[in-house]
């Protein structure tokens, strides 16, 4: 079956390119990671050689001054360097915990907190995502080879082999090396990687094709029109590595409140020294002081929130998205796939006088049984959907570019595409469109879209009440007529069509300046976009490379989940502060009884640990899932 496609404006790239793309890096262990190892290697030894056996106070003690030698150096010049920089972050303050830990004798002490402080910048690395796989994922899926034609003959080259008016054969189900034009070949080809849209659109000769395309059961002859380095798949890979270097840092809980958390303790502590005239305050102080339930509770926390995403369904893959995401205000969806199912749907059946479209409708599903041509499928639910008792066919054709034909009971039906000699037909709609004739006659006008999700509806509107969202933008590289008609079905009024990557890559930017932005897509072409908001999500897990770019992936393609996950975040946040300034503020109030000279360092020390398990505690509520899971 053939079919027409109106109203599509073909997109021209421009602008240089780079011909040197970006290479892949493989993933490394951060040396966060090894100081946390050794870490908590030594403070196992030390217990085993204090308590294990009977030595003297240096044997036992030296796992934990090489721990602190070769790992609380390091971390201890870094957090000087912050220092000079003026950054005033809860890391600061464990740092001056581990000089003064240091200073009193207490290394068990010590290494503890350079366990915690190494440990915490390690879990989150090794769970963040890298620009670089995500990279490697868009160059994998690419060929490394073309079949050049020259005369009747073909032979493999490299991508770099290709030059300007070759001609390309791209065999059926292979992915598309460059842009070009259709010379030879009737067939179809999958763009919804990189346009967005949803149906398998018709290549005949004169037809743009271009790289990344999937290529359908036909074989089709191209010629080159951009080299491989400056095809539209190349510039989604540049824009995809310019976004995350442009990618700005955000504060995450604990910097915000160990901002302003360090300074106090150690202006407390120094007003304890001075006016007490005694240094052991300011030791006091620092020891308890030292902000555990920052570095350890609001981990925790996020480790809680981590497994129950999991458990249901959605992958964290940045933890930081945690903390962003309850907090997002502009809330960005991409069409296909998202709001919508991301496959065309019967929408509209307009019969001509004298047919009954129901009956057309049962006698074209009648034959689109044995059709392998993708509307086909929405042709049978459709009837499906009626009960609609089918006929028994014969004589079936289908030959490329002559549409679907064959005897459907008694009736010789053909189902075509729109052609010159149909003008005097109804106009053509702004979708996808297919032409049924029976018995020679035209019967009816057979109209797709890419309809709405049932939930899209209710999930829309429920985000400005429930989620205290102020704006929500539908963002897509559909047709402006398919976007507009979305739009008006779920109830978005702010919406930007047939955006390239690089558009939709700087709306993302300017409106994330704005406020934070969640970006929700599930395509190529999504990607960018997602590393230019605050929080990215990948709306299914079936593309890979997605998948890397989003901070979280959710397993099952339902908006459903995306309240989940918001509802997650909003929980793991209350706890997280609970934990955090709850813990602080107990501590606070030991300082100042150390100030006083009210608390002795080593009684410091046992009120922080106390204060400490409380905050962990509390943090560990984060693992019960909230009661509220949706509210939509």
């Amino acid at each position: 079956m053939a079919w027409t496609e109106t109203g599509r404006a073909v997109q021209e790239d421009t602008g240089p390119l780079s011909s040197e793309q970006p290479r892949p890096g493989r993933s490394r262990i951060h040396r966060e990671a090894y100081i946390a190892g050794l870490a908590a290697f030594s403070i196992g030894l030390h217990l085993v050689l204090r308590y294990g056996f009977t030595l003297h106070w240096l044997e036992y003690t030296l796992p934990l001054l090489v721990a602190l030698v070769a790992g609380g150096i390091p971390l201890i010049i870094d957090l000087a360097k912050r220092l000079v920089r003026g950054e005033f972050g809860s890391d600061l303050l464990a740092g001056a915990s581990i000089v003064t830990a240091v200073a009193m004798g207490e290394y068990l002490v010590a290494t503890i907190v350079v366990l915690m402080l190494s440990g915490g910048t390690a879990l989150e690395q090794y769970a963040t995502h890298r620009a670089s796989s995500v990279l490697g994922a868009l160059a994998k899926r690419m060929p490394q080879t073309a079949h050049r034609r020259r005369g009747s003959t073909f032979s493999d080259v490299t991508l770099s082999e290709i030059a300007l008016g070759d001609r390309l054969i791209v065999l059926p189900h292979e992915i598309c090396p460059v842009d070009g034009t259709v010379l030879e070949g009737l067939g179809t080809m999958d763009e919804s990687y990189l346009t967005g849209e949803p149906f398998v659109m018709s290549k005949t000769p004169g037809a743009q094709v271009l790289s990344g395309s999937i290529n359908g059961d036909n074989a089709l002859t191209i010629s080159v029109v951009r080299l491989p380095v400056d095809s539209r798949y190349a510039k989604i890979m540049q824009v995809m590595q310019a976004s995350e270097q442009d990618r700005p840092r955000l504060r995450r809980i604990a910097d915000r409140l160990g901002a302003w958390y360090t300074p106090l303790a150690v202006a407390v502590a120094l007003v304890g020294w001075v006016v007490g005239g005694d240094p052991h305050r300011f030791l006091a102080v620092m020891v308890i002081a030292t902000p555990c339930p920052l570095l350890i509770a609001i981990p925790i926390a996020i480790i809680g929130a981590i497994s129950v995403s999991a458990r249901t369904g959605i992958i964290i893959k940045n933890p930081g998205v945690l903390e962003q995401i309850d907090r997002c205000r502009t809330l960005i969806f991409d069409k296909t796939g998202t709001l919508t199912y991301g496959k065309p749907a019967l929408t509209e059946i307009v019969a001509a006088p004298g047919f009954d479209a129901d009956e057309v409708l049962r006698l074209a599903a009648s034959l689109e049984r044995y059709s392998k041509h993708p509307l086909a499928g929405a042709i049978l639910v459709a009837a499906e959907a009626k009960h609609l008792a089918l006929e028994p066919v014969r004589l079936i054709s289908e030959k490329p570019g002559e549409g679907l034909q064959g005897v459907a009971g008694d009736e010789t039906v053909e189902i075509t595409g729109r052609g010159p000699s149909h003008e005097e037909l109804p106009a053509a709609g702004s979708g996808l469109e297919c032409l049924v004739f029976i018995g020679g006659r035209f019967a009816a006008v057979f109209r797709f879209r890419d309809e709405p999700r049932q939930e899209s509806t209710a999930f829309v509107s429920h985000l400005k009440p429930k989620h205290q969202a102020h704006k929500v933008i539908l963002l897509s590289g559909d047709r402006e007529s398919e976007v507009r008609y979305l739009a008006e079905c779920v109830g978005i009024t702010e919406v930007h069509a047939s955006k390239t990557p690089e558009e939709k890559v700087a709306i993302v930017k300017q409106e994330t300046l704005l406020q934070k932005t969640l970006f929700v897509g599930d395509g190529i072409n999504d990607a960018p976009a997602m590393q230019a908001a605050t929080a990215g999500v990948a709306f299914g897990h079936e593309n890979a490379i997605t998948a890397e770019a989003a901070d979280a992936v959710l397993l099952e393609p339902s908006l459903t989940k995306i309240d989940e996950l918001m509802h997650i975040s909003r929980h793991m946040r209350k706890i997280a502060l609970q934990s955090a300034v709850g813990g602080m503020a107990l501590s606070m109030i030991g300082m100042l009884a150390a100030a006083t000279g009210h608390l002795a360092p080593v009684t410091g020390a046992l009120a922080q640990e106390v204060i400490d398990l409380a905050a962990v505690l509390n943090a560990l509520r984060v693992a019960i899932p909230p009661t509220e899971k949706t509210d939509f």
